[in-house]
């Protein structure tokens, strides 16, 4: 069994992650916060963008975010996208 990502490492992986899926050329890692708003924030992703997102999640980290509502918390900031997708992983130890 892999050994689970810390927090640090998984949210950084995902700064990179979201960069790169939705071709965010003038955003750098370091720009987007941890608690800082996703959708509809300073990044200005939309439902389009949260599609790409859920495609990306579902394919890298074998997650489905398969509603609406679950969808907006899960994509409510940096922090709830890497707890989520901690909390839900099939290399968790349940």
């Amino acid at each position: 069994m892999l050994q689970q990502k810390s927090m640090g490492k998984l949210i950084d992986e995902l700064r990179v992650k979201i960069i790169d899926t939705l071709n965010l050329e003038d955003v750098m890692p370091d720009d987007m916060g941890e608690d800082d708003q996703l959708v509809g924030g300073k990044l200005g992703l939309d439902s389009i963008d949260v599609l790409e997102l859920v495609i990306m999640i579902e394919k890298d980290y074998s997650i489905k975010i398969d509603n609406r509502e679950l969808g907006a918390k899960v994509f409510a900031n940096l922090g709830a996208l890497a707890g989520y997708i901690q909390e839900n992983s099939p290399e968790a130890s349940h």
